[in-house]
């Protein structure tokens, strides 16, 4: 966890927004009550906390990274990272859960999971992104990991016809080799949904594609936040350094 680490070297700030690691039980709620602020009250998941909370067992074990607007230190953005050394304390990745992921089992002591990424409606443009993709970069190159791995979700309400064409956009050009392909455990099915709609990227895919990373297969289905999530991968050799230069610094 953050502890071996020193403040400064973890906190970034750019104008009015900065980011930082949640050291504390509080910081984490805060990320948490903002999680359950777009998850639950914007796009109606169903999250079994009724306290205003998402919180999951997964989450005594990351690292919580925070964006606050330094006007109000408010936090407006957050992602948490799973090490490999707190997924093997965790059991397995959360994405496990979701897909068979054995083929990238020889990865997983260089391999770091993202997940739980949401911005506050009123702070959704480049600047909360980019504190973001700057945090995370931050935390892989201090600890020299090589992979990262998270779930790009696509809502459902329309029944999954949109997730359906954006996979079908998508598999030609940005689908990974089969060795690290992973097979979701509760499927999409892709023949029985229209595949044929125009799409448009979701931000947050749109970034870890044009960084470089892969689509590691067909979108799960899940239940509990109606979203059809894909199984993206980085690897940070195929970094894209002139869309990443000012992440990476």
């Amino acid at each position: 966890m953050l502890e071996r680490h020193s403040s400064a070297s973890l906190q970034h700030e750019s104008g009015q927004l900065y980011f930082s690691f949640a050291r504390t039980p509080s910081e984490v709620a805060e990320a948490q009550r903002l999680r359950y602020k777009i998850f639950a009250e914007e796009m109606g998941a169903n999250i079994p906390n009724k306290d205003g909370h998402d919180r999951d067992g997964f989450d005594v074990f990351c690292d919580h990274l925070l964006v606050r607007d330094s006007l109000t230190s408010e936090v407006v953005g957050t992602y948490r990272i799973l090490s490999p050394a707190m997924a093997n304390e965790a059991g397995g990745y959360y994405s496990s859960g979701e897909f068979d992921i054995s083929r990238l089992s020889h990865l997983f002591d260089r391999t770091v999971e993202v997940g739980r990424a949401c911005v506050h409606q009123n702070y959704r443009h480049g600047g909360t992104i980019t504190m973001l993709w700057a945090g995370l970069a931050k935390y892989m190159q201090i600890n020299r990991y090589e992979y990262m791995i998270g779930c790009g979700s696509v809502g459902m309400a329309d029944g999954g016809h949109m997730a359906a064409s954006l996979y079908n956009t998508l598999r030609n050009d940005y689908l990974s080799p089969p060795e690290y392909r992973v097979f979701p455990r509760c499927p999409l099915p892709l023949e029985a949904l229209r595949s044929d709609m125009e799409v448009s990227l979701p931000p947050l895919i749109k970034g870890y594609l044009r960084l470089g990373a892969y689509i590691c297969g067909e979108p799960a289905w899940d239940p509990d936040f109606n979203t059809a999530d894909m199984l993206v991968m980085l690897p940070l050799s195929r970094l894209n350094r002139r869309y990443a230069a000012h992440f990476f610094k």
